[in-house]
């Protein structure tokens, strides 16, 4: 029996080889995707340490209450 279902060519929905060449080549891979990226590193820093406060704090309290983990193996 013949499998007759079978077609060559592109399945409906499908992204062409053609189509992924053209769309690589319209997005440069060294292209700065932030602004961040021009702020001179002790500006991001701080940044990093506003936008991260409350998780900061969080691991901090944490931390006060039941101590660091594993401190029982610690050789330092």
């Amino acid at each position: 029996m013949k499998n007759e279902s079978r077609t060559t060519g592109s399945v409906s929905g499908a992204t062409t080889d053609s189509a992924i060449e053209e769309s690589s080549k319209a997005q440069p891979l060294d292209q700065k995707t932030s602004d961040d990226e021009t702020l001179p590193r002790e500006e991001r820093e701080r940044l990093w340490r506003v936008e991260n406060a409350e998780a900061i704090a969080e691991q901090n309290e944490y931390v006060a209450k039941h101590g660091l983990p594993f401190a029982k193996y610690r050789q330092f």
